[in-house]
């Protein structure tokens, strides 16, 4: 485990998608490695052709969905779109994939099983390296895409999804930054992984959640916390699920049980927004957890954290009020900050 962290930033595909692109070349100009967006057909724009676009206008950073589920396309498709944008832009795409939430629950249907979850990992990831898979009890190949590489990274929660992340998974991504979650989370599928034969070190690790730099001032911390509660919900419906799951005694830590205790409903229009009504119940010390916000400094005190927890990429969910500050504060402070320190001449 190398100690330089990637970075990447995490966009909403709201129109203008012009906007989203235009992030995304920014994003890359300020060094971050990953582009990814939401995938979520129904209250944003599709993602892929979108890709599409980013691609051909960046020259280094990877794109991918965080996340896409198996539910809502076929996967043979997402795979032969996946190394239709390999062939085209040279292997640049990753695939963050999970059971499915409001991509799913929008058209009313439910999140798949981890059983399934699982076959279609196996299922895209075979056809979009160019192997042959069996599907459907056919032995199918996509015969042109040869060169095609594409990692599956699986967005995970719950002990069960965060066994099968270990098991098969090239990338785990946890939605969240806080510390101690992050080290079970990262402990449990590093277990699951050892215990399937496979090298712990092997899976990309992505720490994902809202970053938001102030000035220092109190009424600065203020703002960037509101701009940043909606994420408390959002997460709090995953946790809700793992609750209602295996009920108080979820093997997860109490720091995720405890605050959702007084959660109310959740209305998927509002699914990832800055001012979600549904963020009441989301208290300072929770967002402060969860996200990354406060001066430069705690910034790069978090990421340094991360990274000793064994964290590869942080991306940053850009969905608040000052995106293009925060790309060029981590751009060019924060980056720098982290950074190995490599002596030209010595």
């Amino acid at each position: 485990m190398g100690s330089h962290m990637e970075l990447g930033v995490v966009l909403q595909t709201t129109p203008p998608s012009r906007r989203v692109i235009d992030l995304a070349k920014r994003a890359e100009s300020y060094g971050f490695d990953y582009v990814w967006t939401f995938d979520s057909h129904i209250l944003w724009q599709e993602p892929y052709v979108i890709y599409s676009q980013i691609l051909a206008e960046t020259r280094n950073v990877k794109v991918g969905p965080m996340v896409t589920n198996p539910a809502t396309r076929d996967w043979t498709v997402t795979a032969s779109l996946y190394a239709t944008l390999n062939e085209m832009y040279g292997n640049r795409t990753v695939c963050g994939i999970g059971r499915g939430d409001s991509a799913v629950r929008v058209t009313n249907g439910a999140p798949t099983t981890l059983a399934t979850l699982r076959e279609s990992v196996h299922v895209i990831r075979e056809l979009a390296n160019g192997r042959a898979v069996d599907y459907k009890g056919s032995e199918l190949r996509l015969p042109w895409a040869g060169k095609s590489r594409l990692e599956m990274w699986i967005a995970a929660y719950g002990p069960k999804a965060l066994a099968l992340t270990g098991e098969v998974a090239d990338g785990f991504i946890l939605q969240l930054a806080d510390l101690s979650i992050a080290e079970w989370t990262i402990g449990a599928v590093r277990d699951a992984a050892a215990k399937a034969g496979r090298n712990p070190d092997d899976i990309t690790i992505c720490v994902a959640a809202p970053a938001y730099v102030t000035d220092g001032t109190e009424a600065g911390l203020a703002h960037g916390r509101e701009q940043c509660r909606w994420f408390g919900g959002m997460v709090g419906n995953h946790v809700a699920d793992i609750v209602s799951r295996y009920g108080d005694d979820a093997p997860v830590p109490k720091a995720l049980t405890e605050y959702i205790k007084n959660r109310q409903g959740y209305d998927y229009n509002e699914h990832g927004q800055a001012g979600n009504s549904h963020t009441e119940f989301v208290p300072d010390e929770i967002v402060d957890r969860f996200c990354v916000v406060g001066p430069v400094e705690a910034h790069v005190q978090r990421m340094e954290q991360l990274r000793d927890l064994g964290v590869d990429q942080f991306a940053i969910y850009l969905q608040h009020d000052d995106k293009d500050h925060t790309l060029q504060a981590y751009g060019e402070k924060v980056m720098p900050a982290i950074a190995e320190h490599v002596r030209a001449k010595s």
